[in-house]
């Protein structure tokens, strides 16, 4: 495990966002979608996400994500993805989205800290 510091960490801008489209994407190397996300004052950003195997795309329109919004933009086949939706690999190569508490709103754009 490597150490970062507490400025180190805070650099890493994390933020809430609704999911409000996704489509296919049969130009990836992996089975992924192609997800807009709205992150409110930040605006609407696209990314590629490879959620297929656990998630069918009408069931995450309006999933509140936590993603990262300070990575500089990336090629991914046709679009350029913006932002990194977050997740966590099951064991199993299937990746399980990381969300805020549904017990409470947060409002799109919403900073972790």
């Amino acid at each position: 495990m490597t150490f970062i510091t507490w400025s180190e960490f805070e650099k890493v801008d994390i933020r809430v966002g609704t999911i409000l489209k996704v489509e296919a994407f049969p130009e990836a190397s992996n089975p992924a979608y192609i997800i807009t996300v709205d992150l409110g004052e930040l605006g609407k950003k696209k990314s590629s996400a490879q959620l297929t195997r656990l998630y069918m795309k009408e069931d995450l329109i309006g999933r509140k994500v936590i993603c990262i919004v300070n990575f500089r933009p990336k090629q991914i086949g046709p679009i350029m993805s913006e932002v990194l939706i977050t997740g966590f690999d099951n064991g199993n190569n299937e990746v399980v989205l990381a969300v805020p508490d549904v017990s409470f709103d947060v409002p799109n754009g919403a900073r972790l800290f």
